[in-house]
């Protein structure tokens, strides 16, 4: 859809399957580091598939991720789920705390080219029969989704869900937010956001709103009353919630049928 109205979402029901094997990959990251970065591979079970880059939270590849690749393989889309955290290894995160200054510290730029070279990655594997790869992510992975889609290479579609939007100072590190980058955005957005998020305000997604929209981007933003931050995370009791979350995924999957298959 080009353009996007505030909407409140029905339910519906989602299924899991577990049914694909997990793949250990890596591949150099195109950042001027030159490391070798990774993941893992969850391959689609119909053979040759549209693939999609997966970006986790801030806690980096957790069961709950290679759960949801599981999920998105059995509806015939090979993921990877990327390791944003290849050279440090993950974070031990116990408070807002230490994650807002782990946050504060990543570069952007590296990130971003990590996705970039996953994106290139699946391209050339035998088993993704489609140069239309997809990216999508979760809390920070979200954010970064919707920042992959404004840069170059330019995913195929991208779903976002409950991404941070808005940047309280600037670095180098941190030199744009997801609304500062929004103007670039090059591909279809679905964003996926919970009306009580304390990360992400009403008025942010009203801005993006706002901008996505006098650029004349394709994108559909859709916020769930009573859901709040990781309202799809059922690693979570405190924070998930059934509706908005089975909504949500049935969402997300006939956007990316419809962009990628």
């Amino acid at each position: 859809m080009v353009g996007g109205k505030e909407r409140r979402a029905t339910r519906r029901e989602l299924t899991l399957s577990t049914s694909s094997a997990i793949e250990p990959v890596s591949f150099p990251s195109p950042d001027a580091d030159g490391a070798q970065i990774g993941g893992r591979w969850i391959r689609a079970a119909d053979g040759a598939s549209a693939a999609l880059v997966l970006i986790p939270d801030v806690h980096g590849v957790s069961p709950l991720y290679c759960t949801l690749a599981e999920r998105l393989a059995a509806a015939g889309f090979g993921t990877l789920v990327l390791d944003i955290y290849a050279r440090e290894g993950a974070p031990r995160l116990t408070d807002i705390g230490q994650v807002n200054d782990w946050i504060a510290g990543l570069p952007d730029e590296r990130v971003l080219a990590d996705v970039a070279g996953a994106q290139r990655y699946l391209r050339g594997r035998a088993d993704v029969g489609t140069d239309a790869v997809g990216v999508l992510g979760f809390c920070l992975g979200g954010q970064y989704a919707l920042m992959a889609a404004c840069c170059e290479p330019a995913p195929a579609a991208c779903v976002s869900f409950y991404g941070m939007l808005r940047y309280a100072t600037r670095s180098g590190l941190k030199p744009k937010s997801a609304l500062d980058r929004a103007p670039d955005l090059a591909c279809p957005l679905l964003g996926l956001y919970g009306a009580d998020d304390p990360l992400i305000p009403a008025a942010d997604v009203a801005e993006l709103r706002e901008i996505l929209g006098r650029h004349g981007k394709d994108f559909d933003l859709v916020t769930y009353d009573g859901a709040g931050h990781a309202f799809l995370n059922e690693t979570r009791p405190e924070a998930y919630r059934a509706g908005p979350a089975r909504d949500a995924w049935q969402r997300a999957l006939t956007f990316l049928h419809h962009h990628l298959r």
